[in-house]
């Protein structure tokens, strides 16, 4: 499973916040052609983003493009500017089945060689942002080996459904709470929809801690501000990876003593207590060899 804490959107038709982009320190930099540009300003952003890929990725950024939903029309010609071998991979809004990630697949197939870029390297992050999309999440994330996410988008979920967001969120503890649990099945990341408070950080890390409770692996920002707090709670603390490592320790001297499990303070140490520890830290090496 792909590493993804972070995703911060970076609209693609504001220069001066793609210059900005270049220091920010999520797991993904996602240069964003769809919602946070203009209709009028769609190609000046498909323009850019063909330069600022490969500025950001020599940088040292993994680099995402948000292109437009199928039914736009835009996706095509998008896919045929933006695809280089700079770019890590595409977020697809939007979609609706399992035929839109097929038709993606088939486009970047199409578009990959003569962008001199391996075929099929050009990962998928999915946007699980209607009811047709929750309802078939597990499949849409099989659909191709590209897909290395599902992103659960609130504000179009709600107004696909007819229901009025709120902040506090109760109407989409349902839907929200399925997404990972579907991207899990599937063996792919899940990421969490933005929180739109961006002024509010005892808010977000509330919300965020909420997400990883329910199995998200990361979540989108929408403000270089937020990043920092999501990288923390999506991250294990110094305390988890101390107990993860004496649980390690415990278990190792335990199987050499023939025993099947143990306690630890007070609590029963399993085989599944003990593969948890284990992800946690190979989690927590990942993210020390990345460096951020």
């Amino acid at each position: 499973m792909e590493l993804i804490r972070s995703v911060i959107f970076v609209p693609g038709n504001r220069e001066n916040m793609l210059e900005r982009a270049k220091s920010f320190k999520a797991d993904v930099v996602m240069v964003d052609l769809e919602d946070s540009v203009p209709p009028g300003e769609k190609t000046v952003a498909r323009d850019l983003a063909k330069d600022w890929v490969p500025t950001l990725r020599r940088g040292g950024q993994r680099v995402m493009v948000r292109v437009n939903s199928l039914d736009t029309g835009l996706t095509r010609s998008e896919l045929e500017v933006v695809v280089s071998p700079d770019l890590y991979g595409i977020s697809v809004g939007k979609v609706e089945s399992t035929w839109n990630i097929r038709d993606v697949d088939r486009m970047l197939s199409a578009i990959e060689p003569s962008a001199g870029v391996e075929p099929g390297s050009i990962k998928i992050s999915a946007w699980v942002e209607t009811a047709s999309a929750l309802v078939d999440a597990r499949d849409i994330a099989i659909a191709s080996q590209r897909v290395i996410a599902l992103a659960f988008g609130a504000e179009d979920f709600t107004n696909d459904m007819g229901i009025e967001r709120s902040d506090t969120g109760e109407e989409i503890h349902v839907p929200r709470s399925l997404v990972p649990v579907a991207a899990r099945a599937a063996n792919v990341a899940s990421l969490d929809s933005p929180f739109v408070l961006f002024q509010d950080p005892d808010a977000l890390r509330t919300d965020a801690h909420r997400a990883r409770q329910m199995g998200y692996t990361g979540k989108h920002a929408i403000h270089p501000a937020q990043i920092d707090i999501i990288n923390e709670v999506f991250s294990p603390s110094p305390e988890e990876v101390a107990y993860a490592r004496k649980i390690i320790e415990a278990w190792d001297e335990a199987e050499a003593a023939g025993r099947g499990s143990l306690a630890i303070d007070g609590r029963m140490v399993d085989v599944p207590v003990v593969k948890r520890a284990q992800n946690l830290l190979a989690f927590a090496d990942a993210i020390e060899a990345r460096g951020r």
